[in-house]
């Protein structure tokens, strides 16, 4: 089959069905909540939490023995670690198809780096590998423009898009690697608002990035502990990674 006329099957199945939807209509439930100024309501979510790292490279640096030695030491952030979401949603109705919403929100999760110190050995041969859990307790307040399709029946589809500030709450004050407090995040998603008989259900799917370099780079001089100094100073910038699947109640 040739792209012209798969193009026209394509075209003539969406026309089917979009004539067989004109005639299947339900009862709408909550029929005017979209009209209301203002309205409020509850989210609960799952995240995922990444970090992307820029290595420094090898870097001369004082040993535990105050000896000026080469360090080489890669680290990375070796798997998406999963979190726990929750907070309130407050949406202000702009026009028909657009409103303004801002949802106050408190992120429990962590970042897993593991780094391998080519300086040392460990007992199979092989270069020493480290690992550090760097949990994260985050307050945010995303400020999201909403735009949504016309409803049909009993949903109606959206894409938001909005920035997020997020400050940290959970100290790693002598971890190997330190992150700052605050931090600014783009993000974009999808999702789609369900009109139940009581209230609205609203999945949602979003993909947040961090603006800037979140590193901690004065953190190294403040370690106490010499030989996690070398780990610290084997990162030269980061920046957040987010997704997070949300689940809004109004």
């Amino acid at each position: 089959m040739d792209m012209k006329r798969l193009l026209t099957s394509i075209i003539m199945a969406i026309a089917t069905l979009a004539a067989g939807a004109q005639t299947d209509r339900h009862v709408q439930h909550k029929p005017y909540i979209d009209l209301r100024p203002m309205h409020f309501g509850i989210l609960v979510g799952l995240h995922m939490q990444d970090i992307e790292l820029q290595q420094t490279g090898p870097f001369l640096m004082e040993d535990e023995n105050g000896v000026m030695q080469e360090q080489n030491i890669l680290c990375d952030a070796d798997r998406w670690a999963p979190g726990f979401s929750v907070g309130v949603v407050g949406d202000i109705r702009l026009s028909t198809h657009f409103a303004l919403r801002v949802t106050p929100t408190m992120h429990f999760g962590a970042k897993h780096l593991t780094f391998i110190n080519f300086n040392k050995k460990d007992e199979t041969g092989q270069p020493l590998r480290e690992t550090q859990d760097m949990k994260n307790t985050y307050v945010s307040v995303p400020i999201d423009l909403k735009f949504s399709a016309p409803r049909w029946n009993n949903h109606r589809p959206y894409i938001v898009a909005g920035v997020n500030p997020m400050f940290n709450l959970t100290s790693s004050d002598q971890e190997m690697v330190s992150i700052k407090r605050f931090n600014t995040m783009l993000e974009v998603g999808l999702g789609c608002d369900f009109y139940l008989p009581f209230f609205k259900l609203i999945p949602e799917l979003k993909f947040c990035f961090g603006l800037g370099n979140i590193l901690d780079t004065n953190h190294v001089n403040e370690l106490r502990d010499a030989n996690l100094r070398a780990y610290a100073g084997s990162v030269s910038s980061a920046q957040s990674k987010m997704v997070t699947l949300t689940f809004y109640f109004e």
